[in-house]
Formats: structure tokens, C-alpha cells, sequence
């Protein structure tokens, strides 16, 4: 979300191409922000999910016009307006360039106001490899050390399809077809149904294996509307959304939520991580990483600070670990990087 000036220029950024046979449009864009989140060869229908307020039968009637000439306007979930310009070449297929309207951005005098996703990276205890990313909510600058957004209600849609943009490129990156990604849901996000249909339709158009985009879910959030919460979950994980109890061993948790729940994995909070040494605590971890084994979850030690506690969490029965001593919440320029290295 940014301050903008009203001063639009349109530049060149990719080309497109529509099949009316087969209904699908190829996007093709050089620009890396937006061609993370847009290029792709989409169904109309899951394309329609990623954007603002721009339906299927308008995408359709945008494509499909009498005289065969196409001007039709893109805005993202995020904002984002691109132009297709261009038309038909044949009685089957249009073609034409993908036109980016830019807008100058604006100062506070707090500088630039913006809301970035970063992402931190989830480490297997076994290799020592990223096996995952959790994707996190920051204002401030693309560096990734903005300040992090404490209220995340109503951020689901937006998160999804920017950690869906940027597992795809981190799976190109590093070949590895089990990278898999984590977002924050609220209870409020459980609400919305065009959730799944989002879910479906962002592993759709990157072609993302069931359960490699996980959403994370507190008990909290998760009992205020308990048999909503259970109806929806099992409608997300239909859709191939992998589900994760995070933030387990804060508060009064409750091993009901365990067995009700079809969840995929289970994340302890830090507060029970940075007490290991405590032997009762210690015991505690275990058995919760006996118990989510034998429920089929994978389990993720929180808040990890220091290296040295790794061999540790692995001889407890954790699978993989996420804190500063893997690294930091970094933009996704950042964690190419880190993957390369």
C-alpha cells in the first residue's frame, strides 16, 4: 500500500496471448515484480482470484470483442494496474503487449509508507537445508527490516498471492520441487470463503503440489467459532492447502484442538524453545513432538537464537527449526540470494 501522485505513464512490460479454444491467456512479463505475481499461461477463472475486482465473464468479454481489438485494464490485489493492448491474429488467438501504469510514489515524512512481505527462512533439523519459508507482514522499505504489522486481519488474500509469487521463483531458483511456504490466517480470514477459491486457484497457475502453501492458524483464533473453523479447514485442505497449528504451548493449549483439527504441522511457541534446559520443559517438547509424529504432523521448534541449540531440538524430535540464528525476515531479493548461497 503506497501514497501515490496522480500522474500515470504507461510503459512496456510483456507480452500476452489469448486462445479463445482453449480459454487460457499467457502472460509474459519482464518486469520481476509483476511478472512474479502475473506471468504464467492462467484459466480465466483462477486469473480472475488474483486480481481486484475483475470477474471471469469480464475477463472473457475483455478478450472476446466483436471488432477483435483488446483494451483491457488489470488492477492486482495489491493495486497493480497493467494494460493488454493489442488484437486478434486469427479466427482462435489474439496478441498484443502488456502496458505497466506507473505512478510516481509519494514521501511522508516518515519516508516511504508501503507494506512489503519477507520472508524467513525454516530449516531442516536432519540437513540443515531450507526446506520452507514463512512469509511475514512488515511496513517500511523493500530491505525487509520494516516494522512488523501487529493487526494481520484482512492481509490473508494479499499474503497469499505474494508467497505464492515468491515460492514459485525460489522453487525455479533452486530446483527443489518440496520447497514449501507459510502464511499467517486470522479468524477473521476463516470467515471469507473465496479463500479456498483462492488457494485453488493460486496452486493452479503455478502449479503448486498440495500442501507446499501452508496456512498457519493459533488456537486463539481457531476457537472462536470452532465448528466454523473445522468446516473451513477441511474445505482449504481440499482445496491442497497444508494446515499449521502455530504458536503451540502459549496459553492454555489444548491437546481437543490436536485431535480435531486436520492439521499438517504444529510449530511450538519460543517462550517453551527458550526454556530447554529447564528438564520438565525439556520433557515437554518431547512428548509434543512424539505426539504430533504419531498424528502424521511435522513439528517446528520457534524463536531458535542460537545455533548450538540445533543438534538438541533434533534429538528431541523436531523436524525442522526457525528463528535469527537461520536468518532474518529478508524481501525476496534477500532470500534468492540466501537460497544461492
Amino acid at each position: 500500500m503506497r501514497l501515490r501522485t496522480l500522474e500515470p505513464m504507461s510503459v512496456p512490460v510483456g507480452e500476452w496471448q489469448w486462445n479463445r479454444q482453449t480459454e487460457r491467456l499467457t502472460l509474459t512479463l519482464e518486469q520481476p515484480t509483476l511478472g512474479r505475481l502475473l506471468s504464467g499461461d492462467w484459466a480465466l477463472e483462477d486469473l480472475s482470484h488474483v486480481l481486484d475486482g475483475l470477474s471471469r465473464q469480464r475477463l472473457r468479454g475483455g478478450l472476446n470483442t466483436p471488432d477483435g481489438d483488446v483494451a483491457l485494464e488489470l488492477v492486482t490485489a495489491e493495486g497493480e494496474i497493467v494494460h493488454l493492448a493489442g488484437g486478434a491474429i486469427d479466427e482462435t488467438s489474439s496478441r498484443g503487449v502488456i502496458l505497466s501504469v506507473s505512478d510516481e510514489v509519494t514521501q511522508t515524512a516518515d519516508g516511504l509508507v508501503e507494506l512489503q512481505p519477507v520472508f524467513q527462512p525454516i530449516v531442516c533439523l536432519r540437513t540443515h537445508r531450507v526446506n520452507g519459508f514463512e512469509a511475514l507482514a512488515r511496513w517500511g522499505d523493500e530491505t525487509g527490516q520494516g516494522a512488523p504489522v501487529k493487526d494481520t486481519q484482512g492481509l490473508a488474500s494479499s499474503m497469499l498471492i505474494s508467497a505464492a509469487d515468491a515460492l514459485a521463483s525460489f522453487r525455479r531458483l533452486t530446483g527443489n520441487a518440496d520447497l514449501f511456504m507459510q502464511v499467517n490466517i486470522t479468524s477473521h480470514d476463516l470467515t471469507d470463503k473465496q479463500l479456498v477459491d483462492l488457494v485453488e486457484a493460486l496452486r493452479s497457475g503455478h502449479d503448486l503440489a498440495p500442501r507446499l502453501l501452508r496456512l498457519e492458524l493459533t488456537e486463539q483464533d481457531a476457537l472462536r467459532d470452532t465448528q466454523q473453523t473445522l468446516v473451513r479447514i477441511q474445505e482449504l485442505r481440499d482445496a491442497g492447502a497444508g494446515i499449521v497449528l502455530d504458536d503451540f504451548g502459549s496459553g492454555h493449549s489444548s491437546f481437543q484442538w490436536l485431535a480435531d483439527l486436520p492439521a499438517d504441522g504444529l510449530k511450538v511457541d519460543s517462550t517453551l524453545i527458550q526454556q530447554i534446559d529447564n528438564p520438565r520443559v525439556e520433557t515437554i517438547l518431547e512428548a509434543l513432538t512424539l505426539i504430533s509424529r504419531r498424528l502424521g504432523m511435522s513439528s517446528t521448534a520457534e524463536g531458535v537464537e542460537d545455533e548450538t541449540m540445533m543438534p538438541r531440538l533434533r534429538t528431541l524430535g523436531f523436524d525442522h527449526a526457525q528463528g535469527f540464528a537461520l536468518g532474518r525476515p529478508m524481501s525476496i531479493n534477500q532470500a534468492e540470494a540466501f537460497l544461492r548461497t
